[in-house]
């Protein structure tokens, strides 16, 4: 069964969080995983092509945004947001415009 490879967030620079943050469809990710908690990437995709949507999630996962676990032929996506707020403070609050 296929795995992924999800980093030590201690690894995980803040240029490479940004980077991964820059793209507006990652971004949407993000911001959708924020308010729905757990989601497929059928759902996430917004109609685009899947192996775009592979891309994204491959770049999400990268910068230790996204956990994505797999759950029979689906693949689940949370947002790892406590190891993230952890290890950069404020920043997604910022990115994604929630008041503090």
């Amino acid at each position: 069964m296929r795995t992924y490879q999800h980093p030590d967030l201690a690894t995980v620079t803040i240029e490479h969080a940004l980077h991964a943050l820059s793209d507006p469809v990652r971004l949407d990710i993000v911001r959708q995983l924020d308010r729905e908690i757990e989601a497929s990437c059928a759902a996430l995709d917004g109609g685009r092509p899947k192996s775009s949507m592979s891309h994204h999630f491959r770049v999400l996962r990268a910068a230790g945004l996204v956990h994505t676990r797999i759950a029979g032929v689906q693949h689940m996506n949370t947002l790892r947001r406590e190891e993230v707020d952890k290890r950069f403070p404020g920043l997604l609050d910022a990115v994604l415009g929630v008041k503090g």
